[in-house]
């Protein structure tokens, strides 16, 4: 047991340093707040509306996620693949389960780390209002829960191909689908032309029921297990394809 998590974390640690070794972690990290801001202030119009209400900042974040979590995660594999260090990674002793598990530590804890600085638009709200502190810490945990499950929809495409542009487009289309398949004109659409049963199975893989939960302050069991299924099956997903890419 302390021998895997010492690989996991030794894992971890090596693909945190990565992200700080180049300008990829404060290009990302400033390009989210600054899109997070335009979207909370100009597109939602935080302080048009005069209420002390963060529904603006966080109904965003799922379209966000969708385009710049890909971006952070498509190197993940795909660029040990084609270096050639995925071979050398794995003959240290370390397995494709711990280093996937590494790998995805790594990658959402640095996404909840950008999810952190977002904490101006709080005390703005605070600053103006009275906001419910419990939906704000709410909303948060549903944000972190969502960018997992993108960080690992990501590491599944980038585990398939050496190509990271191709990766990057595969996980937005991935996302693309969990957040439509829940989308009001969609199911709308859907429901004209098939029965109810399909259109509420197509519904329940979608990200967006159980994130507008989370959003509304209401934890609900179901909700937190459904972004760890997607999780997890994600990454199972993963250690399949990284087996038999490399025999292991």
């Amino acid at each position: 047991m302390n021998e895997n998590l010492h690989h996991i974390t030794a894992v971890a640690k090596r693909e945190w340093r990565a992200y700080f070794d180049s300008p990829v972690a404060y290009v990302f990290i400033i390009i989210f707040l600054m899109l997070s801001g335009f979207f909370t202030f100009s597109i939602a119009r935080f302080f048009e509306t005069g209420q002390a209400d963060l529904t603006g900042f966080f109904q965003w974040h799922p379209w966000l996620y969708m385009i710049l979590v890909p971006a952070v995660a498509m190197r993940l594999w795909a660029e040990e693949r084609r270096s050639g260090t995925i071979e050398l990674l794995f003959t240290v002793s370390v397995t494709p389960l711990q280093a996937l598990l590494g790998k995805f530590i790594a990658a959402w804890l640095f996404m909840i780390l950008a999810l952190i600085l977002t904490f101006p638009v709080v005390l703005t709200a605070v600053y103006l209002g009275s906001p419910d502190l419990g939906m704000v810490a709410s909303g948060y945990l549903g944000s972190a829960l969502l960018a997992g499950a993108y960080v690992a929809a990501g590491m599944f495409t980038s585990a398939l191909t050496r190509n990271q542009v191709i990766s990057f487009i595969l996980a937005v289309v991935i996302g693309l689908f969990l957040i439509l398949a829940g989308y009001p004109p969609v199911t709308d659409l859907l429901a004209q032309h098939a029965p109810g049963w399909l259109v509420d199975g197509v519904a329940s893989f979608s990200f967006m029921p159980h994130f507008e939960a989370l959003q509304r302050g209401v934890i609900d069991l179901r909700d937190l297990t459904y972004f760890a299924s997607v999780i997890v099956f994600m990454l199972f997903s993963t250690q399949v394809v990284l087996k038999n890419k490399v025999g292991r």
